[in-house]
C-alpha cells in the first residue's frame, strides 16, 4: 500500500492547544496481510522493513519533532522518563515527559492507551493498560510518580484511546475476582455472560480506577478495536495481527 488513506484519531479535550495526542489506525502503510497495512510493531512477525517504512511515514505525516520513544511492553507497571536517554525499546509499559517535543509512544491491539496530562500542560504520561496492568495498579503507580515531581497539586485529565469494547470483552471469573480484591465497587464493570464468564466494560473499569485516583476529567472511550475491523487491529479477533500506536508530546 502507501500513505494514501491514512486515518488518525485525536482527542477532543481542553488540552488540544498545548498537547499533541494522536492514535493511528491500520489504514494506509506498507505491511502485507495479515498485518495490513499500517502496522507499527516490530515484534509481531511482520517484515521489519515494512514496519520501519510505516514508522517513517507517520513521523513525516504527523510532523513529529523527534523519533517516538518506543517501548518493549510486558503488561507490567514500569514507568520511564522519555526525556532521559533510555535504551531503544526499553522494557516498560508507561512513559512520561515534562519537556516540549519528547514523543511518548505505546502500541496496542485491544489493550487501552491512557493519556494522563496535567491541566497546566506541564507533563504528559502515556500508559499501555491491559487488564493485567490495570489490576496491578499502572494508573495509580504512574500518577504517584508524576505527582511527586509536581511543585503543587495539579488536576490531571485523562483520555482513553481505542480499546476492546464492553460488548465483546469476555473474561473469566478469576479476572473479575482480581479486580474485586482491589475494590468491590468495580463489580459494576462486569456483566455475567455464561457460567464463570463475564463481559467486562474495560472503559468503565478505567474510569472507576481513575476516579478513585482523583482524576475526574476523563475523555474518550468510544471505540471498539474488536468490532471495527476496518480501522483497528485486534489480538482477540486474530492473534497474528499488527499494532496501532498512540503518541503524545507537549508542544
Amino acid at each position: 500500500m502507501s500513505d494514501a488513506g491514512l486515518d488518525f484519531i485525536r482527542p477532543l479535550w481542553p488540552l488540544q492547544q498545548h498537547l499533541e495526542v494522536v492514535t493511528t489506525t491500520r489504514c494506509g502503510g506498507f505491511s502485507a496481510a495479515p498485518f495490513n497495512a499500517l502496522n507499527l510493531a516490530l515484534h509481531v512477525g511482520d517484515d521489519r522493513l515494512a514496519v520501519r517504512r510505516n514508522r517513517a511515514l507517520i513521523k513525516q505525516q504527523l510532523n513529529l519533532p523527534q523519533e517516538p520513544k518506543w517501548l518493549q511492553q510486558v503488561h507490567a507497571t514500569t514507568l520511564v522518563c522519555a526525556d532521559e536517554l533510555i535504551p531503544d525499546e526499553v522494557q516498560a509499559d508507561a512513559s512520561y515527559s515534562q519537556q516540549a517535543g519528547t514523543v511518548c509512544a505505546i502500541l496496542s491491539a485491544d489493550c487501552m492507551p491512557i493519556v494522563l496530562a496535567a491541566s497546566d500542560a506541564s507533563c504528559v504520561v502515556l500508559l499501555h493498560a491491559g487488564w493485567r496492568g490495570l489490576v496491578a495498579g499502572i494508573v495509580q503507580k504512574s500518577l504517584a510518580v508524576i505527582r511527586s515531581k509536581q511543585a503543587r497539586d495539579i488536576e490531571f485529565y485523562a483520555w482513553l484511546g481505542p480499546a476492546i469494547g464492553a460488548q465483546v470483552f469476555e473474561v473469566g471469573a478469576e479476572v473479575r475476582a482480581e479486580f474485586m480484591k482491589q475494590d468491590a465497587g468495580l463489580a459494576c464493570a462486569f456483566k455475567e455472560y455464561r457460567q464463570q464468564r463475564y463481559l467486562c466494560d474495560f472503559y468503565l473499569l478505567a474510569r472507576r480506577i481513575l476516579a478513585a485516583a482523583d482524576v475526574n476529567q476523563v475523555f474518550g472511550g468510544e471505540h471498539c478495536t474488536y468490532s471495527d475491523q476496518d480501522r483497528f487491529f485486534s489480538y482477540r479477533r486474530a492473534s497474528t495481527t499488527g499494532r496501532i500506536a498512540t503518541l503524545a508530546y507537549l508542544k
